[in-house]
């Protein structure tokens, strides 16, 4: 089974200036340098799709020399704008990959690692043997859940205030990862299929880096991932 990575990784960020590149955590070319070393140690994983604009980034992946590392350098302005949208990547990935499973991951979610990718592709083959035809990962989300006007994931007519650990927990995506046929790609024009797998990862795993905020707590839970993340 061929295991195609796509990594989207644009220049500009709204949020972190230079997110992708600058600093973190003391190592130098942050976050695509964590990302690609990771993906690279891993078992499961052929080759690796960088989708870029980033000419920085294009040097430094082609700098490694690593016959799995593929570079795209994007010409089209649409794929790498503030209002691009997930669908324009997921096509943008198929017309990249043509044979295999695409596992679409991102840059900002450097605490999961080669080890854990590589379970996850396991268990995704193991899946695919079952009834699911594709993988994504979540967080559990408990507590009380509401919208502007009930709650999402508990009855209070039956009871206004029940035990939280009796309440049912709810599947947060975190886009750690997303594993699916090209085949689905071409049929359903999306990152998964109909029956997806939901794969949880302890929230440490599955932070997203975003904002300020999730950057600076990235920062700390890398530093100390060796004493303060549990074993996955």
């Amino acid at each position: 089974m061929l295991i195609n990575v796509f990594l989207p990784c644009k220049r500009k960020s709204q949020r972190v200036p230079n997110k992708n590149k600058r600093k973190f955590a003391n190592v130098s070319f942050g976050l695509i340098k964590i990302k690609i070393n990771q993906l690279l140690k891993a078992k499961q994983i052929d080759k690796i799709f960088l989708s870029t604009d980033d000419k920085k980034i294009i040097k430094f992946a082609n700098s490694l020399n690593k016959p799995k590392i593929i570079v795209h350098e994007r010409k089209k302005k649409n794929l790498s704008t503030a209002n691009t949208q997930t669908q324009v990547l997921i096509d943008h990935a198929c017309d990249l990959i043509k044979e295999g499973h695409i596992l679409w991951t991102h840059v900002t979610s450097p605490i999961i690692n080669e080890k854990i990718y590589d379970k996850i592709i396991l268990k995704y083959k193991k899946c695919l043997k079952k009834k699911y035809d594709s993988l994504m990962t979540v967080t559990k989300l408990g507590g009380f859940i509401w919208n502007e006007k009930s709650p999402v994931n508990y009855d209070n007519r039956r009871v206004k205030w029940p035990k939280t650990q009796t309440i049912k927990k709810l599947n947060k995506i975190n886009s750690a990862v997303y594993l699916n046929s090209v085949e689905n790609y071409k049929k359903y024009s999306d990152r998964i299929g109909k029956k997806p797998f939901m794969y949880e990862l302890n929230p440490f795993y599955g932070l997203d880096i975003d904002g300020i905020d999730d950057f600076i707590l990235g920062e700390y839970i890398f530093k100390n991932r060796k004493r303060i993340v549990p074993k996955h």
